[in-house]
């Protein structure tokens, strides 16, 4: 089988696997390798890769004695061919590294039935940085696949590429894929308009067809039209509780709240009427991660204005209403970025109040400035001047037709009230208190829990939440913060970062005179402290102006000890002021944790957050909950909720799919079920939310530029007919799949 892609000029090849043997430089871990000679590409031989399942890590590396080199004058693709086998598709992890240690990685699903070559630039270029995409639409024409960005782009030096490693990550299941012709081939030029005009109207892909792309006003309003009657035909399933508990499971205690209770050795959730409840539904179904910045800002400053009283996050508010004599000053911030829509609607027009604006953001070239929701205009498209009431009535409806139990974590408080779905409230703890580090920072520092400041802001924060919910119990509990950078297990310094970054500062910390004052009570000299942790620091007052130990090497096993308890007592702090808090103005509501990410939890956080959280909540972006590393929920014996997790599928029309890639829609809805089943089969979960209810703006989301298919509706609000076909057949026997046929009985 022979690739025409871009010709075969200025290539390297760094492994065609036409050897007889396996070439010495070619490694595996967790994974098992074999020549295949029944199918290659420009060749008689490819690689069979056998990839395990539920490993951290499974796969390859190809590492040469001397870093290939390549001219640096030129720019270069990564390019290889590949097929899955055995009718699955396959999505991978592959990772470049120069001789500096500096790498890039890219992610794919590989097609099953037939070889395709996959490619994606080891050179980033200005552009694509300064585009404030995720990750750009391939820059010319190619019939081959365009990995996509695992993390942020950046530009990196690959003169010299130390090693090229191919790999699934905590994959659900094992994998075969065959693996041909992995070579760095020089890039074609670029379409100097890549970049242009790529958006439409309806904030769609403009250059390229897809199954649910919508042509016309009047297509979307028929199409609209037609879902609406077939979901006036929507009945609750037979199953369900008004709170869309077990009704024909048995009936537990009743306590007019949610609740938690091990039931036959399984943890579950018991809803208000004493039914069992598994919370399995969508999240962020809200506006505020619906706009996109359009490249324009304005010269007038006060809408720059923010309240240092304000307990919401800028990502988490809805549309921003700006006034016209603020948008007549505007003018364009970034012409690569507002070159890329075809059609924004004019200041006068009716679709103008879709226009927003940000004040900041995460990450990205755009610090502020003029969004727009395309989403938001679509809804009024579709049901005229009174869209949010009929997005509200639509999407609970959706919902309960679907087979979901329930919301996911933030909501639209619109939907708090109406008393149709169980759904989750959450708050955010930000303000202006003492900041902690713990090397792994991407959403920002930790609060120092002992600075007054923080307690008064998490007293202030939850007090706006509590009156939200106003005690209603369709609330089944209430999530506060947010994958915080608690640190990770990867080497000592990123253990203990915070502890690290506490000893560093000085007495002007909270923190700091915390730690001081456990070292000081645990040990009755500097001397004592000094021969435990093997130091040399010459007093306590040297201890307390600040001692860095951010870049040592080798820590003593006192001094791992210490930080142990250290860290400890810091997430400790934590966790009691926030769960003191929630108790005090929401006592009848769960306090369901701050979603630990898997890449910023220790052992030290969970026991102190085992202390107080009634449920453990975690965001897994993986395909699926395995054995090996869920192992812990058998120490701590806790119920456990995932709240994030998502897959996507190239074939939406976005320029990105997502943390986790399906093959195409079909193939993202069997991921899902895998992903869902995996949930509803351990004993510990209680609760699997997806994120999230709608895709993201092609352009990327106005926070930090994520352009991912990750909705079960697209940007025109249209579902994904896979997505939901698979919903309701997993849903219906959601159940009878999590407790088996049980008789009703009373307790």
């Amino acid at each position: 089988m022979t690739h025409k892609i871009w010709g075969y000029n200025s290539e390297i090849i760094l492994d065609d696997f036409e050897n007889t043997t396996i070439n010495e430089s070619l490694n595996t871990f967790k994974s098992k390798v074999e020549l295949d000679s029944k199918e290659a590409t420009r060749g008689k031989q490819s690689l069979k890769v056998f990839f395990k399942g539920d490993e951290k890590e499974s796969g390859f590396v190809i590492a040469p004695k001397t870093p290939w080199s390549i001219d640096p004058n030129k720019k270069y693709c990564l390019v290889y061919d590949a097929k899955s086998l055995n009718g699955e598709s396959s999505f991978i992890t592959v990772e470049v590294e120069n001789d500096k240690g500096q790498s890039t990685r890219r992610i794919v699903n590989i097609h099953p039935n037939e070889f395709n070559s996959y490619f994606f630039e080891i050179t980033t270029q200005k552009e694509d940085i300064e585009s404030g995409l995720r990750d750009t639409p391939p820059a010319w024409k190619t019939d081959a696949i365009h990995m996509k960005i695992s993390g942020l782009l950046y530009q990196i030096d690959f003169s010299k590429v130390a090693k090229v490693s191919f790999y699934r990550s905590q994959g659900l299941k094992d994998k075969t894929v065959l693996i041909d012709n992995i070579r760095l081939v020089e890039s074609p030029e670029r379409d100097p308009n890549f970049l242009k005009g790529i958006v439409d109207k309806f904030g769609q892909n403009a250059k390229r067809e897809f199954p649910i792309k919508v042509h016309s006003d009047e297509e979307l309003k028929a199409i609209a039209d037609e879902e609406l009657k077939s979901l006036a035909e929507y009945t609750l399933m037979p199953d369900r509780s008004q709170y869309g508990g077990w009704k024909d499971g048995p009936k537990l205690k009743a306590t007019g709240y949610f609740r938690k209770e091990k039931y036959n050795g399984k943890w579950a959730l018991v809803d208000p009427e004493g039914y069992l409840f598994f919370s399995i539904g969508l999240a962020n179904v809200r506006m505020a991660n619906s706009t996109t910045y359009t490249g324009i800002d304005y010269t007038d400053e006060k809408i720059k204005y923010r309240d240092p009283e304000d307990v919401t996050p800028e990502d988490s508010k809805g549309i921003v209403e700006v006034p016209l004599e603020i948008m007549k000053t505007g003018y364009v911030a970034n012409k690569l970025r507002n070159d890329m829509f075809l059609e924004l609607p004019s200041y006068d027009s009716p679709l103008a109040k879709h226009y927003s604006y940000r004040k900041e953001s995460h990450i990205g070239p755009i610090q502020h400035g003029q969004t727009y929701s395309f989403y938001r205009a679509n809804l009024e498209r579709r049901y005229g001047n009174s869209f949010f009431e009929k997005w509200v009535e639509v999407t609970e409806i959706r919902m309960r037709n679907w087979g979901f139990t329930s919301f996911g974590n933030w909501i639209d408080p619109a939907f708090y009230h109406r008393n149709q779905l169980p759904y989750f409230a959450n708050g955010w703890i930000i303000g202006d208190f003492q900041k902690v580090y713990s090397g792994q920072d991407y959403w920002g520092p930790m609060p120092d829990p002992f600075d007054p400041e923080f307690e008064r802001r998490a007293k202030k924060s939850i007090d706006v939440v509590a009156k939200e919910v106003n005690d209603n119990p369709w609330c089944v509990g209430v999530f506060i913060d947010n994958e915080r950078s608690w640190g990770s297990e990867a080497s000592v310094n990123t253990h203990y970062g915070l502890v690290l970054d506490g000893l560093s500062k000085d007495m002007n910390s909270f923190l700091k005179q915390k730690f001081m004052t456990i070292l000081k009570s645990k040990y009755k000299s500097i001397a004592d402290l000094n021969k435990s942790w093997e130091t040399n620091i010459t007093s306590w007052e040297e201890l307390e102006k600040g001692v860095d130990y951010k870049k040592h090497e080798n820590f003593s096993v006192g001094m791992l000890a210490d930080f142990s308890v250290l860290l400890e007592t810091f997430a400790t702090k934590y966790f009691k002021v926030v769960h003191d808090a929630l108790e005090k103005a929401m006592p009848n509501h769960m306090y369901l944790g701050c979603r630990f990410a898997v890449w910023g939890i220790t052992p030290e956080v969970r026991k102190s957050a085992a202390k107080f959280v009634d449920v453990f909540s975690y965001n897994y972006y993986k395909e699926g909950i395995g054995k090996k590393y869920w192992k812990f929920l058998e120490e701590i014996d806790m119920p456990t909720l995932i709240g994030e997790y998502h897959m996507g599928a190239s074939d939406s029309g976005l320029f990105h799919s997502g943390l986790v890639h399906a093959a195409n829609q079909e193939d993202r809805a069997n991921m899902w079920a895998d992903y869902a089943l995996s949930t509803i089969d351990n004993p510990y979960l209680v609760g699997a939310h997806w994120f999230q209810y709608l895709d993201s703006p092609i352009t990327g989301r106005a926070h930090d530029g994520e352009n991912y298919n990750v909705g079960f509706v697209s940007t025109t609000d249209i579902p994904y007919p896979e997505m939901i076909k698979k919903a309701k057949e997993i849903n219906s026997n959601l159940y009878t799949r999590r407790f088996g046929n049980i008789k009703t009985e009373e307790k």
